[in-house]
C-alpha cells in the first residue's frame, strides 16, 4: 500500500474527511469529527511509513503480541491506538482490515443522529 492507496482507502468510508490539525506533516482521517486514523507525511517520504490506528484494548494486546509491525500508540492513548508499521510482517490485506476496525470503531461511537447523517448524506 502507497500513500496514495491509503488515502483513497480511507476516503472511500462514509463521511470520511481529511485534516492537518496539528501540523503540516501529520494527515488525520476523521469521521464525524474524530480521528480514525493518522500518518507522517515525512514518514512515507523517508520510505517509513506507519499509521496510528484505534483499536479494541484487548485486541490492540494481541495484535502487539502477534506482529512485529505493531507497537502501543506514538504520541496517542497506549490502550486504544496502535502503531502500525508498514514494510514488516502486516500485510496490505491486515492493513485494510486494522484501518477498517479502527473506522468502524469510531463510527459506532457517534451519537445515533451523526450515524444517520452520514449515512444519508452518501446515499
Amino acid at each position: 500500500m502507497n500513500i496514495q492507496q491509503l488515502f483513497e482507502f480511507c476516503q472511500s468510508k462514509k463521511g470520511v474527511t481529511e485534516h492537518f490539525p496539528f501540523d503540516e506533516d501529520t494527515l488525520v482521517f476523521k469521521v464525524g469529527g474524530k480521528m480514525f486514523c493518522l500518518t507522517s507525511l515525512k514518514q512515507w517520504e523517508n520510505q517509513e511509513p506507519s499509521l496510528n490506528l484505534k483499536c479494541d484494548p484487548e485486541r490492540a494486546i494481541a495484535l502487539r503480541a502477534t506482529y512485529e509491525a505493531i507497537e502501543p500508540g506514538y504520541h496517542m492513548s497506549k490502550v486504544h491506538w496502535n502503531t502500525v508499521n508498514f514494510n514488516s510482517d502486516v500485510n496490505d490485506k491486515m492493513m485494510r482490515e486494522l484501518i477498517n476496525d479502527s473506522y468502524d470503531l469510531i463510527f459506532k461511537s457517534l451519537t445515533k443522529k451523526i450515524q444517520m447523517e452520514i449515512q444519508e448524506s452518501e446515499n
